[in-house]
């Protein structure tokens, strides 16, 4: 199995259990009190609209993940749809919400286990000593369920959190049953009287109750987080998502119920009792209507919720952490898969350790659930963009799943959850700061580190991928002019691995020059010549496929009028093919061109005869980093994809070099291939004080050989003595490759 993969190993009941696991039990335990503070009975309703606002994104989420059955959830949908910079910042955000919901369900953990340690200490020894009570104490514990639960992770590929999400669901189920029975055995009205007043604090605080407790519905969007690793992902992934929230919701609700009711003293009202202290409020009202057993089932059930969710977060987290890596939006190091364990070893130690460092900076529960609320509404809203984006560029019929009422579903799900995460801001000023805080970091970790490479990866993979560019919203434009007939089968061949067919556009250029006077009857030879070059390129067109645009246009100069048309026209390429390079005026011109156009620029000298299809060995010499990289990486993802091709990347370096510099060297060699070569590539680095002999010596075993084309400065020949060496002692296809101005 190719390293950065995972086998496909869970199924309906394991999909819904990551769900379940991760949304029912640590949230409502942890934030009912808060919401009920906030407003009164009326929090039932604010669950109930949360819920609704759930289940209008996790359609979303379906149509996408059914569309894109892909690990890293809102991340993989983003970098279909935008570009690599705002994929990087929605895989940031989404990274830490999962970081930071880590970090309330081990913090919420933490203070459960210290409150069930001080009852039993309490009850044995009479006070309870204040290490057992402090803070360090929970966060000791927090960080140890989090040690355990991320070497469980790195043992397993999946799974390990089962037993608790089950153990969870039977303890609500106690707590639901016996306060059902003790409000069935309750007097007449007594429903009315302690869920009157309704609404205590008007339709802001039912706002308040719904910004804070939002997170309590997070957790069916893990679900696409781990999409790789699930059979069938086109049936089982919305059901799943469907099932998981409506699971959730089911024992929400009735919970919510007997607390707001027998979990209330006659004379109190769940808003006041909640008020005093929200984080036990759930224990205390519980223990109303069950007793002490009451207390403890309330103890066992958040246990067992904060570590099943603390489970799937982490597991989630480091899913995404590995799908970033990958595409180098994250460092590659995180991208391995361990051999043995096939386990992503490295993303779950790196999640590991943010979860750690982030649990000694929020304060508390009430801090890490308002952020982690905040940046989830803020990722369920781009979620629900992108569906969008994807519904309307792609492709009818790639997905089993469809979102019904496109597109009213998603934008009334993106403004409800903007609209929460903006007044969640406001509310709590602290969550705010902290989401800045993150992002801001995301950009210099990317500017400064990533953008390089992620670039490079992602202009190889969308050169592999037509479809993507497709789903991005791109129409790449080639130009091609054509003024040698018989270079019109190569051109067009290069142009259309460029520019893939109902994807990009190839648009032939022929100029006519302007002559000095034009006699009737007696047409210039350009004109002439301009026939016998639109009926070759159009015939090498329509051979291989590839339906071009073609324009005719009379100029006085043809270079100028390449780059006239090349600005109007905005080209994402210009191809150009010399027969001959020389230090005469091909050089001259082509310095002209290349400063006059803002595209990348791609020069063919191809020998009579020469075919793109029948190139096998494909030779790349590599010099250092050089400035190529984006524009070498989409040509050769364009190669590879167009047929079988071998790769070789070499480096010359001298005899002496220091042992160091060479490692060194083979190393950035290596990762070149990574990055720009999809499937496997030779890397060679050979010893020799002759640079350009040694080039030229393997060009000549060569059937094609990619160059960049170097400026530096007005005295320096754009055809440099290697380029017009290796044109001179070799038959093979040469492409030299720049930036225009």
């Amino acid at each position: 199995m190719p390293d950065g993969k995972l086998e496909r190993s869970i199924g309906l009941l394991g999909a819904t259990g990551v769900g379940v696991g991760a949304i029912v039990g640590g949230g409502i335990l942890a934030l009912a009190g808060v919401a009920f503070a906030a407003a009164g009975p009326g929090a039932i309703v604010a669950f109930v609209l949360n819920g609704f606002v759930a289940v209008l994104t996790a359609l979303s989420f379906a149509e996408l993940s059914s569309a894109f059955p892909e690990s890293g959830g809102t991340y993989t949908f983003a970098k279909k749809v935008l570009s690599v910079q705002a994929a990087f910042m929605v895989g940031w955000v989404v990274w830490f919400a999962s970081i930071a919901a880590s970090v309330l369900y081990a913090i919420g953990f933490g203070s459960y286990a210290v409150a069930g340690l001080g009852k039993i200490w309490e009850t044995a020894f009479g006070a309870t000593p204040g290490w057992l009570t402090g803070r360090s104490t929970v966060i000791e514990l927090a960080v140890a369920a989090t040690a355990l639960y991320a070497l469980n992770l790195t043992r397993k590929a999946a799974g390990g959190g089962q037993w608790a999400t089950v153990g969870k669901m039977a303890v609500f189920a106690l707590i639901i049953g016996g306060g059902i029975w003790a409000l069935a055995c309750g007097p007449v009205g007594l429903v009315s009287e302690r869920m009157s007043p309704f609404f205590p604090f008007g339709g802001l605080g039912l706002l308040h109750a719904m910004g804070y407790s939002f997170i309590a519905l997070q957790g069916f969007d893990l679900i696409a987080a781990v999409a790789g690793e699930v059979r069938d992902p086109g049936r089982t992934i919305p059901r799943a998502m469907l099932l998981s929230l409506l699971t959730a919701l089911a024992v929400y609700l009735p919970f919510l119920l007997v607390i707001a009711t027998v979990g209330v003293k006659s004379g109190q009202s769940i808003a006041a009792m909640s008020a005093d202290d929200p984080g036990t409020v759930v224990a205390v009202a519980v223990e109303n209507f069950m007793g002490p057993v009451g207390f403890w089932l309330v103890i066992l059930a958040a246990i067992l919720s904060m570590l099943s969710a603390l489970h799937a977060n982490l597991f989630a987290a480091s899913r995404i952490a590995l799908v970033m890596a990958g595409d180098r939006t994250l460092p590659s190091r995180l991208g391995r898969i361990h051999k043995a364990r096939r386990t992503p070893v490295m993303a779950i130690l790196a999640s590991f350790g943010a979860v750690v460092l982030v649990l000694f900076l929020m304060s508390d529960v009430a801090a890490a659930g308002a952020a982690a609320s905040l940046i989830f509404l803020v990722s369920f809203a781009l979620a629900n963009g992108t569906g969008i984006l994807a519904r309307r560029r792609g492709d009818k019929g790639t997905t089993t799943f469809r979102t019904p009422w496109f597109p009213v579903v998603q934008v009334a799900g993106a403004c409800t959850c903007l609209a929460l995460a903006i007044f969640q801001g406001i509310m709590v000023p602290a969550a705010g700061a902290l989401v800045g805080l993150w992002l801001a970091l995301g950009g210099i970790v990317y500017v400064g580190l990533l953008a390089r490479r992620a670039r490079v990866f992602d202009a190889s993979v969308q050169a592999q991928d037509p479809y993507l560019v497709q789903m991005r919203g791109r129409s790449p434009l080639v130009l091609v002019p054509i003024a040698n007939p018989a270079n019109a089968e190569a051109m067009v061949a290069v142009a259309n691995a460029l520019a893939p067919t109902r994807v990009g556009r190839v648009l032939l250029l022929s100029v006519v020059t302007q002559p000095d006077r034009w006699e009737a009857g007696n047409p210039p030879r350009s004109l002439v010549a301009v026939q016998d070059v639109l009926r070759e390129s159009l015939t090498a067109s329509l051979s291989s496929g590839l339906v071009p645009e073609m324009l005719t246009t009379v100029a006085p100069n043809p270079w100028s009028e390449i780059i006239r048309v090349a600005q109007t026209h905005r080209c994402e390429s210009l191809l150009i093919g010399l027969s001959d390079l020389t230090e005469g005026a091909s050089g001259v011109h082509l310095e002209e061109l290349m400063s006059g156009v803002r595209c990348d620029v791609v020069v063919l000298r191809a020998a009579r005869g020469w075919r793109l299809e029948a190139v096998r060995r494909v030779l790349v010499p590599v010099a250092g980093w050089g400035g190529h990289d984006v524009l070498r990486a989409r040509l050769l993802g364009s190669l590879c994809r167009t047929g079988s091709r071998e790769i070789v990347l070499m480096r010359v370096l001298p005899y002496g070099t220091l042992p160091t510099v060479e490692r060194g060297a083979e190393r950035g060699l290596k990762r070149i291939a990574l990055d720009e070569v999809p499937g496997p590539a030779t890397t060679e680095i050979v010893k020799s004080h002759d640079v350009t002999t040694e080039i030229t010596r393997r060009a000549m075993e060569s059937d094609l050989v990619i160059l960049g084309l170097q400026r530096s400065g007005r005295r320096r020949k754009i055809f440099g003595d290697l380029t017009l060496q290796i044109a001179r002692s070799t038959n093979c296809g040469i492409i030299m490759i720049g930036r225009g101005g």
